[in-house]
C-alpha cells in the first residue's frame, strides 16, 4: 500500500510540472541567505547601487549577499529600540557605547566566542586585543568594534593665528588654571573672540574613567591613570574641585559665554570666533581640523595628558552586533569577518564605485568623485577595520602607521572591560541620572560656584540613593578585579 501511494504521488508530482516532492525544503537549503543590516546614518541615494557589487563579491566568497537599512542620526536610537523590543528577525547592526551594553546585557545581541574561532577567526587576529576585551562583557564577546584608535587622549585646541599674533607658548599649559594668561590676553585684545568655545556639553578634563558615562556623567568613577581599586564620587574629589574653582572664575570673567550652560550653539570650525577648545585626539586631527576653518586660520593642539587612555567607551564607540534573533548567525560572522580583513569590501563598502563615486591615483591614493559627495557619503568610523582603507590623496602616507604607535602607546584604565549590571538598582539609577542633569551642567561649565553647588549636589546625590550604588557597584568592581587576577 506504501508503495501504491508513493507512485501515486511521483506521478502527482510529475503532473503538476514540480521538479520534486519536498522540493522547497531543498531550495531554501540552496538559496543564498540575504543578511538584514541596519546602519546609522543618512541614507544615501546610491546605497542599493553600491550592495548590489557587495553581493556580486560577497556571493562569490562567502555565499551571503546583504540589505543595508539605514537610518538617519536623530532616529536611530529609538528606530532600534523599536526592532529589538519587537524581536522582529535581522542579523546586524551598529551599535556603540552605552546602548551596546545595555542592549547586550538585556540579551539582544549573540555571544560571539564560539563563532570567532571558526568564522571569524581572521578578524579575531586582525583586531587588536583591547577592543575586544571592551567588548567583553561577563565573559562574552557581544559585537565587533571598529579597528581604529583605541586610546582617548584630550587635547586643548588653540587658534594658531591668534597664538602665533601674541607669540605665546602652549606647551607650558600643563593644567586648566595654566590658561588663564592667554585667556586674558585675548580678552582684552580680541572683543569678537570668546575665549574658551563651548556650549551645555562642555566638561574640563578630568583624571577620571566615568563608569557609566551619560551625556552627563553620572558620579561613579575611577581614576584612570591610578589603579585604587577603589569606586569614588568624581564630582567631589579635590583636583575635580580644584578644576572646577578655575572654570568657575573664567566665567566670572567673561572667558566663557554667558549662556554656555545651556547654550547649543555648536562652535563650528569655520567660525573664528573661539579662541581654545577642548576635542579628542587622533593621529593628524589638526589636518582634519585646519581643512574645517575653510581655510580661514590654522590650529595647534596641546596634550591635556600625555599618555593616551584605553576606556570602555574609547573602544566600544562603533560596533557591528549580531541579533539575537538572526536566522544566519554563522553567516553574519563570516561577513563581518570579509569586511573587517578584505581591502576591497571595506574600501567598497565605505568609499563606493571605483569610477563613480571615488578614481585612484597612479600612486594608490583616491579622490572623491562628486557622485560620493553627493550621493554616497558613509559614516566610515562605523563601518570597522580603518587599517585597510585607502588613503585619500591629502593624507600622509605613514597614517596608520601613526595610528599603529598612538595604540602602542595608549594605556588601559583600570575600569576597562567592567560593566555594571544595574538591574538591582535600576531605581536609584534613574534617580541619580535626574540629579546630575538638574546640577551637572551648571557645574561643569562653571556656572555656579563649585564649593557652595557641590555640597548641595552630594546631598541630592544621596536622597537618590547614591551610596546603595556605590555599594554595589564597589562589589560588582571587586569581583571583576578578582576575576581577572
Amino acid at each position: 500500500m506504501k508503495k501504491k501511494w508513493g507512485v501515486i504521488i511521483a506521478s502527482l508530482c510529475l503532473l503538476l510540472g514540480l521538479s520534486a516532492c519536498g522540493g522547497d525544503e531543498k531550495a531554501d537549503a540552496e538559496e543564498v541567505p540575504t543578511l538584514k543590516w541596519y546602519m546609522i546614518g543618512t541614507p544615501q541615494k546610491d546605497t542599493e547601487e553600491v550592495m548590489k557589487e557587495v553581493n556580486k563579491y560577497t556571493e562569490e566568497k562567502i555565499g551571503v549577499k546583504v540589505e543595508m537599512t539605514q537610518i538617519d542620526w536623530g532616529d536611530y536610537g529609538k528606530r532600534m529600540q523599536t526592532v529589538i523590543n519587537s524581536g522582529e528577525n535581522f542579523d546586524i547592526a551598529y551599535t556603540a557605547a552605552g546602548e551596546f551594553v545595555s542592549y547586550s546585557q538585556k540579551g539582544a545581541f549573540l555571544p560571539l566566542n564560539k563563532y570567532l574561532d571558526k568564522e571569524g577567526k581572521k578578524m579575531k587576529a586582525e583586531l587588536n586585543d583591547v577592543l575586544w576585551q571592551g567588548a567583553t562583557i561577563d565573559g562574552k564577546i557581544y559585537g565587533v568594534p571598529s579597528n581604529k584608535e583605541v586610546g582617548e587622549q584630550q587635547v586643548y585646541v588653540f587658534n594658531k593665528d591668534l597664538v602665533d599674533k601674541y607669540n605665546m607658548d602652549v606647551t607650558k599649559v600643563k593644567s586648566f588654571s595654566d590658561l588663564e594668561p592667554l585667556l586674558k590676553t585675548i580678552k582684552e585684545n580680541e572683543p569678537s573672540i570668546t575665549p574658551i568655545g563651548g556650549n551645555k556639553d562642555f566638561k574640563p578634563a578630568f583624571a577620571y574613567d566615568y563608569l557609566i558615562d551619560n551625556a552627563v556623567p553620572l558620579p561613579f568613577a575611577v581614576n584612570q591613570y591610578e589603579d585604587t581599586g577603589e569606586i569614588v564620587n568624581f564630582y567631589d574629589q579635590p583636583d575635580t574641585l580644584e578644576t572646577l574653582k578655575a572654570l568657575h572664575s573664567y566665567y566670572e570673567k567673561g572667558y566663557v559665554t554667558k549662556d554656555i550652560a545651556t547654550s547649543t550653539d555648536p562652535w563650528s570650525y569655520d567660525k573664528e570666533n573661539w579662541f581654545v577648545r577642548i576635542e579628542k585626539y587622533q593621529p593628524y586631527a589638526e589636518n582634519i581640523w585646519d581643512k574645517n576653518t575653510g581655510g580661514k586660520y590654522k590650529v595647534v593642539t596641546q596634550p591635556i595628558a600625555e599618555t593616551p587612555i584605553i576606556k570602555n567607551n574609547s573602544v566600544t564607540g562603533a560596533i557591528q552586533a549580531v541579533s539575537v534573533t538572526s536566522q544566519h548567525p554563522k553567516e553574519a560572522v563570516k561577513f563581518l569577518d570579509l569586511l573587517n580583513t578584505d581591502e576591497y569590501l571595506r574600501n567598497l563598502v565605505d568609499k563606493g564605485i571605483e569610477g563613480t563615486h571615488y578614481k585612484e591615483l597612479e600612486d594608490g591614493k583616491i579622490q572623491d568623485l562628486p557622485a560620493r559627495v553627493e550621493r554616497y557619503s558613509m559614516p566610515t568610523y562605523a563601518l570597522g577595520n580603518h587599517f585597510i582603507l585607502k588613503l585619500y590623496e591629502d593624507e600622509p602616507v605613514d597614517k596608520w602607521d601613526q595610528f599603529k604607535a598612538f595604540n602602542d602607546k595608549s594605556v588601559a584604565s583600570p575600569g576597562l572591560g567592567f560593566y555594571f549590571d544595574s538591574s538591582e538598582v535600576r531605581t536609584e539609577i534613574a534617580s541619580i541620572t535626574n540629579v546630575c542633569n538638574e546640577f551637572a551642567p551648571a557645574l561643569l561649565t562653571g556656572t555656579v560656584d563649585p564649593v557652595e553647588y557641590t555640597a548641595k549636589f552630594k546631598d541630592k546625590l544621596n536622597d537618590a540613593g547614591m551610596k546603595k550604588v556605590m555599594k554595589e557597584m564597589q562589589k560588582q568592581y571587586d569581583d571583576y578585579r578578582a576575576s581577572q587576577e
